[in-house]
């Protein structure tokens, strides 16, 4: 058993309103990693670990691709687009090994952790080696990244990615050969394979795999109905969707209908579907999409960073579908950054405030990914029964001072987050893993073996 004692805790609400509370003085029970027991108004007791500040559930970052981390502060001098920062990250994809990756990835999750999240989807594609070639050691790359979660005690959902084209009628071109497998029906094949070995050897609750299909770009119709009629309906299915006009432009001229349109064809829109970034959506799309009960990842700080544009959360969540929020190529790393700049997208493009509310935004950083994720998600308050993931806030730092505990997410930043428990264990401290020692030197040493 683990315990912990909590300042003050935003926890399920004990009047029964619905709505989360902060409550003084929270102790907290573990067993197996689970909250087994909620009490507030209570002193510290022997053996307890003090949580100072106010106690969130950790946050789930639904959409992550690890190794854009490399391109941090690298891409920014000179006009642009996300094409032209497209041949950027493929030149980073080019460079890894799994050894490399793994090294990288450790810090990248460790960096995860020090902000507050306790489980990431890590959209993945990069398979093979450089000429499509499997590796000689089977899921080469998808074991390097499952020791890294494992070395950072980080969830981790390994989205195994389909990536068949370069483009709608257009083959893989080499900078992309490693993405790829032979056809989807491979695919499907090594899919269930790395189900087998990711099962074998890590734990359920930390290491599982989802499915994710690339885009409508790089995977042909005629494969869509196969992934259809043949992907595991246990598991998870993620797709970018939407991010450029470009994108739709190309799959109303090809397949007569959106990216969104074309996956309600083929029976693929669906309550177990995540949709990234969804940018540019018609109101049919977004009708859909509600109606479906999808989930849609939205990533706004690389969303910002890439000029993608700002996509419509306050009308996909109105019409029914739930929003998630994801860090994708780690411009920042920082949950408390998403949900605020997903608010400000909404007021900058409707001139309204309040467009969320601060308990939606806690909502969106936590339980919103619960069906995008094959591990557990903490809720938006803390609750007997859910995991033990939780992160603790500094009320009284610059930024936050004068804050009441429930609009943090107007004030803070990850640099207030002062400790992360995951499965109980107190995994972040400070900013300072508590394995991995400080994120900033684990990331530092892993970036200098790429150009």
């Amino acid at each position: 058993m683990s315990s912990f004692w909590c300042e003050t805790a935003i926890i399920a609400s004990l009047r029964g309103s619905g709505s989360p509370e902060a409550a003084r003085g929270v102790r907290l029970e573990a067993h197996d990693g689970v909250i087994t027991a909620i009490m507030p108004d209570t002193r510290p007791e022997a053996g307890d670990t003090k949580l100072e500040g106010v106690v969130f559930p950790a946050a789930a970052n639904a959409h992550s691709h690890a190794f854009h981390r490399i391109l941090r502060g690298r891409t920014h001098e000179g006009r642009g687009d996300f094409w032209v920062w497209r041949e950027q990250m493929y030149t980073s994809a080019s460079e890894l090994t799994p050894g490399k990756y793994e090294k990288l990835a450790i810090a990248v999750f460790a960096e995860m952790v020090a902000s507050g999240f306790s489980s990431v989807a890590e959209f993945h594609y990069v398979h093979h080696q450089l000429d499509g070639a499997p590796y000689s050691e089977p899921h080469a790359m998808e074991l390097a990244l499952a020791r890294a979660a494992m070395s950072a005690g980080i969830r981790l959902t390994l989205l195994d990615t389909l990536y068949l084209a370069g483009g709608i009628g257009s083959p893989l071109s080499p900078e992309q050969a490693r993405f790829g497998d032979t056809d989807v029906h491979a695919w499907l094949h090594r899919l269930a394979s790395l189900r087998a070995a990711i099962a074998a050897d890590f734990p359920a609750d930390r290491v599982s795999v989802g499915a994710a299909l690339h885009s409508v770009r790089a995977v042909p119709e005629e494969d869509l109905k196969v992934v259809a009629a043949q992907l595991p309906g246990d598991i998870p299915l993620h797709i970018h969707l939407s991010e450029q006009p470009a994108e739709n432009q190309a799959c109303l001229e090809a397949y007569g209908t959106t990216p969104t349109g074309l996956l309600a064809r083929h029976g693929l829109l669906t309550d177990r579907l995540s949709a990234v970034h969804s940018t540019h959506l018609t109101p049919e799309d977004i009708t859909s999409l509600g109606q479906a009960r999808a989930t849609v990842v939205m990533c706004p700080s690389t969303e910002a960073d890439l000029a993608d544009g700002i996509g419509p959360a306050r009308e996909l969540s109105d019409a029914g579908a739930t929003i998630a929020l994801g860090t994708d190529q780690h411009a920042v790393i920082d949950p408390w950054v998403e949900m605020r700049t997903l608010e400000h997208g909404e007021r900058l493009g409707s001139g309204q405030r309040g467009r969320f509310t601060p308990q939606e935004l806690l909502q969106a950083a936590t339980a919103g990914a619960n069906r995008s994720m094959a591990t557990p998600v903490a809720r938006a308050a803390l609750e007997v029964g859910t995991v033990c993931d939780l992160m603790a806030v500094d009320p009284d730092s610059t930024r936050t001072a004068g804050s009441r505990p429930l609009q943090l997410a107007f004030s803070a930043t990850a640099s207030d987050v002062t400790a992360v428990v995951i499965g109980g264990e107190l995994l972040a401290s400070h900013g300072v893993h508590t394995r991995l020692g400080k994120p900033g030197t684990l990331l530092t040493e892993a970036l200098t073996s790429f150009s």
